[in-house]
């Protein structure tokens, strides 16, 4: 599973990260996602337009990204099967 995890480090901020453990290949496909809507998808370019003026890193970008993919992800599989 891929489910998030704090990670912080201390500081004041509250971050968490997606468990590296569980099924590797659902981590590779949540990683290469975001590399790919960042080079092709233009509402993820804008997003990373506006989040880079918000002081935010290309990786912390990126980590936003998995993030909403895997909710949007998760919130699909609880719906279950559509049936036509």
């Amino acid at each position: 599973s891929v489910a998030p995890i704090p990670a912080t480090s201390g500081r004041v901020t509250n971050r968490h990260r997606l468990n590296r453990y569980g099924d590797r290949q659902l981590n590779r496909a949540l990683h290469t996602i975001p590399i790919s809507r960042l080079r092709y998808d233009d509402r993820s370019r804008q997003y990373a337009q506006q989040r880079t003026s918000a002081t935010k890193t290309p990786r912390e970008i990126r980590r936003c990204i998995k993030r909403y993919i895997a909710r949007a992800l998760y919130r699909l599989l609880e719906a279950g099967p559509t049936t036509p």
